[in-house]
């Protein structure tokens, strides 16, 4: 008779709270629920874009649900810092080697900074190998700022694409811009991107300079923080002198008809 097969481990998608790195934090059980705080404390080994905010993740966890090891037994593998740094969605990198522990039956979360893993966020490359050998991929539910702003905006909500990040270069970004608002002023598809925050102001200034009048732009900052800021305006009312986010808060940006 053949030997039962040792159980395989899931990976889990782990989402984080969106106050990565903001100088307020919103309590933890308030932006993640029980099932996902309860799944994360179950779990020791751990694929992530950077240790330290991970064993800070965890340590927020802590206070609600009691961890399964101390965090310094907690095992965190940080992706490769060519993956973290230049995303691995169409990348070659093999995950294969870091899920290593969920062949032997443990489970594996995923996590990124802010928000869920492997959107907006490395760890595409992750689930692909989870997929290929098997391993089960399971989502748990947190926020995700992408569909927080949209839903928000105002803007079409049954057709959208998310770009990424914009050119640093000024020149650049101008011509990204006006090609992504002709997209969406011709197909009616909202566009979203978002940028880190010590850009914020350029970001903005260069939406003023550039875009179109009539089109509406929305800007989502602080998001599941008390302080969140969600404006949606044409642009001509923007120039009106409405605020932007600051300069140390991250945000999304919308742009549509």
């Amino acid at each position: 008779m053949n030997a039962p097969q040792p159980r395989q481990g899931c990976l889990f998608l782990v989402p984080t709270p969106l106050d990565f790195a903001c100088t307020e934090q919103a309590p933890i059980a308030d932006v993640l629920p029980t099932k996902t705080l309860a799944t994360a404390a179950g779990i020791q080994h751990w694929v992530c874009e950077n240790a330290k905010s991970t064993r800070a993740f965890l340590k927020r966890v802590g206070e609600t649900h009691p961890l399964i090891a101390p965090l310094a037994e907690q095992s965190i593998t940080e992706l490769p810092r060519h993956v973290h740094k230049k995303g691995d969605h169409q990348s070659g990198f093999d995950g294969k080697p870091l899920l290593a522990a969920a062949l032997q039956g443990h489970d594996v979360g995923l996590i990124s900074e802010a928000g869920m893993p492997a959107v907006a966020d490395p760890g595409s490359s992750v689930v692909r190998a989870a997929h290929d050998l098997g391993i089960a991929v399971v989502p748990l539910v947190g926020p995700v700022s992408l569909l927080l702003a949209l839903a928000a905006s105002g803007l079409n909500g049954q057709n959208f694409a998310f770009v990424g990040y914009l050119p640093q270069d000024a020149g650049e970004r101008t011509a990204r811009l006006k090609q992504l608002e002709s997209l969406a002023l011709k197909t009616g598809q909202t566009q979203l991107w978002i940028e880190t925050p010590y850009r914020n102001a350029a970001m903005l200034s260069g939406l003023l300079q550039c875009l179109n009048g009539n089109t509406r732009l929305a800007i989502a900052s602080g998001l599941t923080l008390p302080s969140a800021s969600i404006q949606s305006h044409t642009v001509a009312q923007w120039k009106k002198g409405r605020q932007g986010p600051d300069g140390h808060t991250p945000a999304v940006y919308a742009i549509g008809p």
